[in-house]
Formats: C-alpha cells, sequence, structure tokens
C-alpha cells in the first residue's frame, strides 16, 4: 500500500486525471489547492534572487492529488495515467509525482467494503 502524491500545475487537466483513477477502480483522493514556493517568497531577498527566478515558470496556484493506493498494479496504471494526461515531469514548473510507502491506513473503504453492510445477518 502506498500514498501517490501529486501536484498538477495545470488544473485543466485536473478531470482527467482523476477519470482514469477512477476507470482504474481507485477508490478515492483528496484533492488540496496548493501554492508553489516561489509565490511566497520575498521580493527583496538576494539570495533567493536565483531560486525565485527558477521556479516563477510554474503556475503559483496548483491542485495536489493525495490518494492511497493498495496494490502495485493500479500504482503503476495511476502512474500511467498521469504520465499520458500530463506529460513528462522532466521541466520546471511541469509538477511533481511521488509515492510514499503506507504501513498503517485506518478508515479506508475499497469498492466493495464501500456497500452498506447488513446487521441482519443476512
Amino acid at each position: 500500500m502506498e500514498l501517490l502524491i501529486c501536484v498538477v500545475n495545470d488544473e485543466d487537466k485536473l478531470d482527467r486525471v482523476l477519470a482514469g483513477f477512477a476507470a482504474l477502480g481507485v477508490a478515492g483522493a483528496t484533492i488540496i489547492d496548493s501554492q508553489g514556493m516561489a509565490s511566497h517568497l520575498p521580493e527583496d531577498a538576494p539570495v533567493l534572487a536565483g531560486l525565485k527566478d527558477l521556479m516563477s515558470r510554474s503556475r503559483p496556484e496548483n491542485k495536489t492529488i493525495l490518494s492511497v493506493i493498495e496494490s502495485e498494479q493500479t500504482m503503476e496504471a495511476a502512474l500511467k495515467v498521469i504520465d499520458e494526461v500530463l506529460g513528462t515531469m522532466d521541466s520546471a514548473g511541469s509538477g511533481v509525482v511521488f509515492t510514499v510507502p503506507v504501513t498503517r491506513a485506518v478508515g479506508l473503504q475499497s469498492r466493495a467494503d464501500a456497500e452498506p453492510k447488513r446487521n441482519d445477518g443476512g
């Protein structure tokens, strides 16, 4: 089980990424409004000027997708969806994708578990 984190710099492509996830059976994701660091760097800090110039190519506002994905096969397919929709992440300002191992998750339900269970033994 892994947590997929994807920063989408082109908000117009978010719906296509999420539709691709849904087609794979990814049961849920959280989308957070986020901002790039460059929009918060002080204008008058000469030490950070080079960093600000480098980061100015990215959009100041973006969306961050968080999704816990249980199977490695689904994770690989989700990464492929991201690559197909967003393109390469090799250039500055295009976004970022990474995964983090999850050793415990509480409150997650798979699609099979999402249906209400009857408590009458049947």
